[in-house]
């Protein structure tokens, strides 16, 4: 069970409500959790696709250990992220969006 990341950005406060109630908030948006297991992060998940879906406001971004991923990160967004992950080689590299439009000449 290792330690599993969330950020959210510009979303209604019932996110916070429920995510601390799971998680720890070390900053405003910011949740960390030693030891969920894939059964609990696969809740929250849903949770937050479901109420994402609903709502569409704002922006998150789940990150956890996963062997078979690139990098041996697993993540997954909902919302539009202020940069795009791209696979090169099995390594990650972050593009950075400007107002919605990748930048001119990043990877």
């Amino acid at each position: 069970m290792p330690m599993t990341l969330l950020v959210t950005r510009d979303v209604p406060e019932r996110f916070r409500g429920f995510l601390a109630s799971v998680m720890l908030e070390l900053a405003p948006g910011l949740y960390v959790a030693p030891s969920l297991t894939a059964g609990v992060r696969a809740r929250v998940w849903r949770v937050m696709t479901d109420w994402h879906a609903e709502l569409g406001e704002g922006s998150v971004v789940l990150v956890w250990q996963d062997r078979n991923a690139p990098g041996g990160l697993g993540m997954a967004f909902l919302g539009t992220p202020a940069r795009e992950l791209v696979d090169h080689d099995g390594l990650y590299l972050a593009r950075l969006r400007m107002d919605g439009v990748l930048a001119e000449g990043a990877v």
